[in-house]
């Protein structure tokens, strides 16, 4: 089985959902299957794991109220769009509300197979994406006050000269900051330190009270 590649199946029409549950199992997938959009939204309330294979055209919730509800609900999952009736104005309707792809049935077992997995990996970049924020986040905390007012400067572009004279402190102090700023931060030059700062929405402003 394929360490975290986790897909859920949402579809009323049992053969379909059986189907495509059986290709993406014989393929190594983590398959979990649902009948209807709310008994999926029931299951997945506090585990938000892979990516979605859902119909477009279901009773109860279609696939595209589906996708607005879960993006209602926070639930940051892929979604892939299943539909027999594909038409421009529904394929723009489910991108706009965070599809990222849509096929029509019948579709290619490639086709479905390359698209799973396209939509796996956006879910592994963006969860990689988002731990490396928290890390930062997690070290731009334990920055005293006197090093957020350094970082700021350094994020306006200025040289430790004109950061020494504008907090009233000696150059050679500044440079002490400087040096443990990028210590506690981990990074290895200027432009990371800068990088790490404005991904995590840090502006020049930023200094505790």
């Amino acid at each position: 089985m394929k360490e975290h590649k986790v897909v859920h199946v949402v579809d009323d029409d049992t053969a379909v959902r059986d189907a495509v549950g059986l290709l993406l199992s014989t393929e190594g997938f983590d398959v979990h299957t649902y009948p209807s959009a709310p008994a999926f939204l029931k299951a997945i309330a506090t585990h938000h794991q892979g990516c979605v294979v859902t119909d477009v055209r279901m009773p109860e919730m279609n696939g595209i109220a589906l996708i607005a509800k879960m993006r209602e609900e926070r639930i940051a999952m892929p979604v892939i769009v299943l539909t027999a009736h594909a038409d421009v104005p529904l394929a723009v309707e489910a991108m706009k509300l965070g599809a990222v792809d849509l096929l029509e049935k019948p579709f290619e077992d490639d086709a479905l197979l390359m698209a799973v997995d396209a939509a796996l990996e956006r879910r592994n970049v963006e969860e990689s994406r988002s731990r490396e924020s928290l890390a930062i986040r997690s070290r731009l905390a334990t920055l005293t006050r006197r090093e957020n007012e350094i970082l700021a400067g350094l994020l306006r572009g200025l040289s430790n000269k004109v950061i020494a004279h504008d907090l009233g402190i000696s150059i050679r102090t500044a440079e002490v900051h400087r040096a443990n700023i990028m210590a506690k931060m981990r990074a290895g030059n200027l432009a990371e330190l800068v990088k790490m700062a404005l991904a995590t929405g840090s502006r020049e402003e930023q200094s505790p009270e």
